[in-house]
């Protein structure tokens, strides 16, 4: 039974595998695996959860609290809080476990339930398996009943203390000012008590949510309404959250959108004037645009490629003891405060950025060059190594060889569809079209 995808367990709430009883044998196998993996022998498996405002957050957590209960785990919930809030807080508040309740940027009828180890990282694919595989065991059932309250915990102040130390005293500029959306989601129980204490003039949006506006409109899949407050309010900058709170997009004073590469840039070459960037490296993935490998080589910083998904960065950063990784979506990883994204600290450390350089956020992305980028699918009937096939491996050497040195081509299919996808950067938009469309072409005589 296939339950964890590249971000947990993910579907519609009140559906498979977010009913009721699938939840609850989730709650109850998290606690055998955990059990299972504990060499120590120890009976008490004590877990942390934290939801964003969905509306069905609170009963989602009622159920995967009863599971655990009645294998005789327990566990205790931190109410709204954002994703690496959980992540941070379970391995220093001395839980087996974090368990987060959310669907980040989707809409909210969509939720999920992510699992992070007593180490504060995310569950790896063998833990996950393991899980899957106790769900599957038709041998152990979970009791019938109602579910019993949860236990409630406030912990946002430890949590808000963490991220305080990210920007010293000497890197808060209280004259500037921001416009923050926290796409009335898990940040809004944070955010406004942090900036506060970091004495910046900000200018809430996104802030009032009610079960149903999670994303709806804002947050940093909607950056165009913030780029217009700022715009519009004369601010220095925008900061925009997701739904759960693990990833940042910001909006210069001009109303330009800053993606994570662009964010990944300036830190990174920042952290290494301060001797902070392990190994000169940083991890991206293969999403993240030429530009920013270019860039980064210019000023002697290694990027390493892994696949897309936050955990596939952590443990690419993991691999090779690396400080800094993310996405081009604005998740982004500091290793040196916690191996998750986390959208605050990600500000955090933009801001940072800016009062050490003395530079603006405009003039800081500025130094990125984003080349143009064409993606094209093709349905196929068959998923064959394309390298097999003659016709199209000459082809796509042919394209690799033109793109050599200033561009890139990635060719590969859908881990849930059967589409082959094919993306190709570089200078010249016209010709990257033309190239893609041989390799489509190529594909479709050998595919179809």
């Amino acid at each position: 039974m296939k339950l964890f995808g590249t971000d947990g367990v993910r579907g519609k709430a009140g559906e498979h595998p977010l009913d009721v009883a699938t939840i609850r044998r989730l709650g109850a196998a998290l606690v055998r695996a955990m059990r299972q993996g504990d060499a120590s022998g120890g009976p008490s498996i004590r877990l942390l959860s934290g939801r964003d405002t969905r509306e069905s957050g609170e009963w989602i957590e009622r159920e995967l609290a009863f599971g655990a209960r009645s294998q005789g785990g327990a566990l205790t919930s931190a109410g709204v809080i954002p994703t690496p809030a959980i992540a941070y807080l379970t391995p220093r508040m001395g839980y087996t476990a974090g368990v987060v309740i959310s669907a980040s940027h989707n809409p909210f009828e969509d939720n999920g339930i992510k699992v992070f180890s007593g180490a504060g990282e995310k569950f790896t694919e063998t833990m996950e398996h393991l899980v899957e595989t106790i769900v599957a065991d038709t041998s152990w059932t979970v009791p019938g009943g109602e579910p019993d309250p949860v236990e409630q915990v406030d912990l946002r102040a430890e949590y808000i203390s963490h991220l305080l130390e990210i920007l010293p005293r000497e890197s808060r500029a209280s004259s500037l000012r921001l416009a923050v959306d926290c796409a009335n989601g898990a940040t809004t129980t944070v955010a406004p008590a942090l900036f506060d204490a970091l004495g910046f003039q900000v200018h809430l949006s996104g802030n009032q949510p009610d079960g149903r506006n999670i994303n709806l409109k804002c947050g940093s899949t909607a950056p165009e309404a913030l780029a217009a407050v700022v715009v519009e309010g004369g601010h220095d900058m925008g900061i925009a959250f997701d739904g759960d709170g693990d990833r940042a997009i910001f909006v210069d004073a001009g109303g330009r959108v800053v993606t994570g590469d662009a964010v990944m840039l300036m830190c990174a070459k920042r952290m290494k004037g301060e001797r902070r960037l392990t190994g000169d490296a940083i991890v991206a993935t293969v999403m993240s645009n030429i530009g920013l490998e270019l860039a980064l080589t210019d000023a002697g910083i290694a990027m390493y490629r892994c696949p897309v998904g936050d955990k596939y960065v952590m443990e690419e950063m993991i691999r090779r003891g690396i400080a800094l990784g993310g996405e081009q979506s604005g998740h982004i990883i500091f290793s040196e405060y916690l191996f998750t994204g986390d959208g605050l600290a990600t500000a955090l450390n933009v801001l940072r950025t800016m009062s050490r350089t003395g530079r603006t956020l405009s003039d800081l992305a500025s130094e990125l060059t984003s080349y143009p980028q064409v993606l094209m699918n093709l349905r196929v009937g068959r998923k064959v190594d394309l390298r097999t096939i003659p016709a199209v491996a000459t082809v796509m050497d042919d394209v690799e060889a033109r793109l050599a040195g200033h561009g890139r081509l990635l060719v590969r299919y859908s881990g849930t569809e059967p589409l082959l996808r094919v993306m190709l950067e570089g200078r010249d938009e016209g010709e990257l079209k033309q190239w893609g469309e041989e390799i489509v072409n190529a594909a479709k005589a050998a595919l179809s």
